[in-house]
C-alpha cells in the first residue's frame, strides 16, 4: 500500500481578487517523482509558495505524511471577497500556519525558479549552512567548542555532496561567480543539505543546455533512489517531464484540468489545447 507523503486538498491562493490558485487538489505518494505543468501564469510556483510557508492559502488544508500541516480558510475582508470554492469547508479548524524554516524542518525542501543561493558565500558555505538546520548542538557546545565531532560530521557531507553534484573543484568559488548550470546544482545540493523526504523543484532544467538538461533527468532518478526521497517538480522543458515523471498535474488559470501519467496526459485534448499546442494542418 502506498503511503502519501504531501495531500494538497481544495487549496486556494487569492490576492484581492485574482484567484490564483483554485481549489487545488493533489496527492503524491512515497517514491514518486511527480510534475505540475502549465502556461507562465497557471499558478504553479504560487503552488510550491503555499505548501512551502512562503504564503498563507486563503483556503485548504496541506497534509504531510497525513499530518495537518497548513490550513486556513478566508478570513476578514476576504470573507467578502472569496472569489473560490469551498468558503466554509475549513472555518471549524485551527489555522495552521508555519514558517519555511520550520516547513523546512518537517523534512521538505526546495529550489526556486530564479536561483536563490547565499551570495556573498563560498559554494562550501553555502552547502554547510544548510546543513545546520540538522545540527546536535546548542549555546554552550558552540561557544565552548565541544561540537567538534558534529561539526567535523557536517563538513564532511558537505563535501560529499558537492563531489556528487561535480562542485568539490570550485568549493571556495563565491556562489554566484559559478557558471548558471553550476549554480543550478548547487542549490539542489544546499537543499539535499537539509536531509528533505520530499524536494520541490522549481523548473531545474531553466538555463540548461540539451546535454546538461539529459544529464538532470538522470540525476534526479539517482538521487530520488540514493536519498530514498520523493520528488516533486514544476518545468517547461516537456522532453525532461515525460521521461521522468510517474504522474503529472496539469494547472491552467490556476485551475487543475488534467492529471495522470504521462501518456495520459499527452494524449488529453485539454491540455493540448492549454499547454502542449496543436499540429498545424498539412
Amino acid at each position: 500500500m502506498s503511503t502519501s507523503v504531501l495531500h494538497v486538498e481544495n487549496m486556494t491562493m487569492q490576492f484581492g481578487g485574482v484567484v490564483a490558485v483554485n481549489n487545488l487538489s493533489m496527492e503524491i505518494d512515497e517514491g514518486e517523482i511527480v510534475a505540475l505543468i502549465g502556461p507562465n501564469g497557471a499558478g504553479k510556483t504560487t503552488a510550491f509558495n503555499c505548501i512551502t510557508g512562503v504564503y498563507q492559502p486563503t483556503n485548504g488544508l496541506i497534509s504531510f505524511y497525513g499530518e495537518p500541516m497548513v490550513c486556513n480558510h478566508p478570513q476578514g475582508k476576504m470573507k467578502k471577497n472569496y472569489g473560490g470554492k469551498n468558503a466554509d469547508l475549513y472555518t471549524s479548524s485551527h489555522v495552521l500556519s508555519p514558517t519555511p524554516d520550520k516547513i523546512t524542518y518537517m523534512g521538505i525542501a526546495r529550489t526556486f525558479q530564479n536561483i536563490r543561493l547565499w551570495k556573498s558565500m563560498t559554494v562550501f558555505e553555502n552547502v554547510l549552512t544548510a546543513k545546520h538546520m540538522r545540527a546536535k548542538q546548542n549555546v554552550f557546545s558552540a561557544t565552548f567548542r565541544t561540537n567538534r565531532k558534529e561539526e567535523a560530521r557536517m563538513r564532511a557531507e558537505a563535501e560529499a555532496l558537492l563531489k556528487e553534484q561535480g562542485l568539490w573543484d570550485v568549493r571556495d568559488d563565491v556562489a554566484t561567480s559559478l557558471p548558471y548550470g553550476q549554480q543550478r546544482r548547487l542549490e539542489i545540493a544546499r537543499a539535499l543539505a537539509t536531509d528533505p523526504k520530499l524536494l520541490l523543484l522549481d523548473e531545474p532544467a531553466a538555463g540548461m543546455n540539451p546535454q546538461e538538461t539529459l544529464e538532470l533527468a538522470s540525476f534526479i532518478h539517482d538521487i530520488r533512489d540514493k536519498y530514498h526521497l520523493t520528488v516533486f517538480l514544476i518545468e517547461h522543458h516537456m522532453d525532461l517531464v515525460m521521461n521522468i515523471s510517474d504522474r503529472i498535474y496539469v494547472l491552467d488559470f490556476g485551475s487543475l484540468i488534467a492529471e495522470g501519467t504521462p501518456a495520459e496526459v499527452q494524449g488529453n485534448q485539454r491540455v493540448i489545447e492549454a499547454y502542449l499546442g496543436v499540429a498545424d494542418d498539412e
